[in-house]
Parts: C-alpha cells; sequence; structure tokens
C-alpha cells in the first residue's frame, strides 16, 4: 500500500511557488499534502494531489521538472501518542524514515494523515503498520479525502 508523492523542482525566487499552484488550480487539481524544502537557489516541493494524473500532466505542460516518488500514507488516530505508536511500529520493523509530513482534513474526525518517505521497502513498512491494525493508505483513497 502506497501513494505516489509529485516533487516539484524550483527556482527560488518571487512568484516562482504561485505560478505553480496556479498550473494546478487551473488543472482542477486538489493539494492534499504539501512540503516544501529549500536552499539559497532553489527549492522542492513534495505534494500528494487528489488527481495525480491530472497534476503530472499539467506540470510538464507547463514546464515544470518534477518526479514521481512512491511514499507511505498513514491514517493516525488525532490523539495524543498516536504518532508516537505509528514511529514505535516502524522503529521495530527497522524502517529507516528519510523525511515525513502531516496533514489534516479528510471526511473522518479526529484522523490526521502522515506521509512517510521510507528507505527501501515500502510494502514491508506497510505490512508491518497493518499487521498492528494500522492503516496505510492507497492512492485512490487520497483521492477520496
Amino acid at each position: 500500500m502506497s501513494v505516489k508523492q509529485i516533487s516539484v523542482f524550483m527556482e527560488n525566487k518571487p512568484g516562482t511557488l504561485k505560478a505553480m499552484t496556479d498550473v494546478l488550480a487551473q488543472r482542477g487539481v486538489d493539494m492534499r499534502a504539501l512540503s516544501l524544502a529549500e536552499t539559497k537557489d532553489f527549492g522542492i516541493v513534495r505534494m500528494i494531489v487528489d488527481d495525480l494524473y491530472e497534476a503530472t500532466t499539467a506540470l510538464k505542460d507547463a514546464g515544470f521538472v518534477h518526479s514521481l516518488t512512491t511514499v507511505l500514507a498513514v491514517a493516525i488516530p488525532d490523539e495524543t501518542g498516536g504518532l508516537a505508536r505509528v514511529l514505535g511500529v516502524l522503529s521495530d520493523a527497522e524502517v529507516n524514515i528519510e523525511y515525513m509530513y502531516a496533514f489534516l482534513g479528510g471526511k473522518t474526525a479526529n484522523q490526521a494523515y502522515m506521509i512517510f518517505r521510507v528507505q527501501d521497502d515500502v510494502a514491508g513498512a506497510a505490512d508491518a503498520l497493518k499487521a498492528k491494525g494500522i492503516h496505510p493508505l492507497e492512492q485512490e483513497e487520497i483521492s477520496a479525502l
């Protein structure tokens, strides 16, 4: 169980991020989660969207350099210790987390979502979580949020 994350590489200058979001908005793409990392000269926008095909087509048509990465999206109860439980399962399974970011929303109350970029075995990480009753999301579930 996994989802695809779009990573967009862009020059670090005023208006570039707005131009990218305008392209997606014009094509009706809804961003579910977004993370921005930057350096002096460039930035990387990592995002999860409701319509992967439409988003990548729009970005390509507009000349934005981007790539797809398989990540793990996990539904976590929005309660004290929810993230700690998930991290405990991944730690026990010896899963190395490269980065993560969160988003709230969706139709389920008291639910948070985490995006994990794990080293090596996304499927193994998902299986470890499922074995402990933690729900990894599929791409189709992201679209329905």
